[in-house]
This record gives C-alpha cells, sequence and structure tokens, in this order.
C-alpha cells in the first residue's frame, strides 16, 4: 500500500525519510532547497544508495573526530597541568584549563556512579541513533555528515571513560571574569555540531515534505 507524504509524516523518522527521498525526485530548484541531478546535490543524496555508517567516509570521519579529540586531549594533559589553573588564550573570553569529568558533556554529573552510568549511556546512544538514522542519511548529506561526527565525540568521551578514573579531560574553558560555560572538549563540541546538523537535516525533510505535498 503507498504512502502518502502526510502519512509519511506520521510514522517516524525512517519512513518520513524514506518517503522524502521520493518526494524530492519532483522538487526543482524553482525557490526549493533540494535537487537531484549531478549538477546540484548539495542537500540530497539518492535514497538507493546504502546508509551512511556502511560507507568507508562514515568510519573515516568518526576516526578523525575520535583522533583530534585524543590528541588535544593528549597535549591538554602534557602542557596545562596542573589543574584547574587558566591559561589565557584570548584574553579572559577563552582560556584553557585542565580539569576532569567523571559526568556528562559541559560538566553534568550525576553522582560517584556518573563514569559508568553515561559510559552506558554513550554505547546505546551510539548504536540507536546509527541505528534511527539510517535511512535519514542516505538522502541527507548535513545527516550523512552529523551522525559520524556526533559518533566520533561520543566515542572520544567513552574512552576517556573507560580508561581514566578520574573521568573525562576537559580544558576549553569560555566565559566573562566569573562567569564560565562549563569547561568542554572538543568530543563535546564534536557531538553539538553534529547534533545541530541532524536538526536542520530533520527541518529540510520537512520542507520537502511540505513542497511535495503543496505540488
Amino acid at each position: 500500500m503507498g504512502v502518502g507524504p502526510m502519512s509519511a509524516r506520521s510514522t517516524g523518522p525512517q519512513r518520513r525519510a524514506r518517503q522524502a527521498g521520493a518526494d524530492a525526485r519532483g522538487v526543482t530548484e524553482g525557490g526549493a532547497l533540494f535537487t537531484w541531478g549531478k549538477e546540484n546535490r548539495t542537500h540530497i543524496l539518492d535514497p538507493s544508495c546504502p546508509a551512511a555508517s556502511a560507507t568507508p567516509r562514515f568510519w573515516m570521519l568518526v576516526l578523525l573526530i575520535t583522533a583530534a579529540d585524543a590528541i588535544s586531549k593528549a597535549l591538554a594533559v602534557e602542557h596545562l597541568a596542573p589543574r584547574h589553573i587558566p591559561h589565557q588564550i584570548i584574553g579572559d573570553v577563552v582560556r584553557f584549563t585542565l580539569a576532569y569529568n567523571p559526568g556528562a558533556a559541559f560538566g553534568m554529573h550525576l553522582g560517584p556512579a556518573s563514569r559508568w552510568i553515561f559510559a552506558a549511556l554513550s554505547v546505546v546512544i551510539v548504536v540507536v541513533l546509527i541505528r534511527a538514522t539510517a535511512d535519514l542519511t542516505r538522502i541527507s548529506r548535513l545527516a550523512a555528515f552529523g551522525v559520524p561526527v556526533v559518533v566520533g565525540g561520543a566515542i572520544g568521551n567513552l574512552l576517556d571513560r573507560i580508561r581514566l578514573r578520574d573521568g573525562v579531560v576537559d580544558f576549553i574553558d569560555i566565559g566573562f571574569g566569573d562567569v564560565r560555560f562549563w569547561t568542554f572538549n572538543v568530543a563535546d563540541t564534536a557531538v553539538t555540531l553534529g547534533a545541530g546538523c541532524l536538526v536542520i537535516a530533520l527541518w529540510q525533510l520537512d520542507k520537502v515534505q511540505q513542497q511535495a505535498a503543496g505540488s
């Protein structure tokens, strides 16, 4: 039985992504965000292609993010010790301050068991994210980029939780005077960037469906 744009929207992201791939074929550049064809494939991929997680590019990006995070943390530990001593980078606005976080991103903490709670959650989130966004990454370049960036960041912090008793290495310290944001790291930044890409990809998906429904 065929699925129309409106019914696809109500059956979850995977069904929406599959339907959007079909809908996008009829959407042209006349004010549209998505187009098909070799000349303009900025936003949309071919829905018949494999999910991003089945491609070498996906895992290369995961490895790149994880490696960048690990290298930056190693440099922070080597050059910023002892802990909690700020090193000014851009005046007092951007500082590098070595800290260890047994909790989650941006300093969130759930008590003594935070290390293992967030390690387990990281594994679950990575698996669920890859599976839940498989269809979306077939048609959206932003999603195909955002998912491995999130996964790479999550793995970077997961490795710290497994190997370091003190927790995740943080060192990026932003704020004004005594008003500071939570200290964070490259992995946290990657997770935030990737999540933002996924939000935009889902917005673009809705845009395609609305255009297809109105055509």
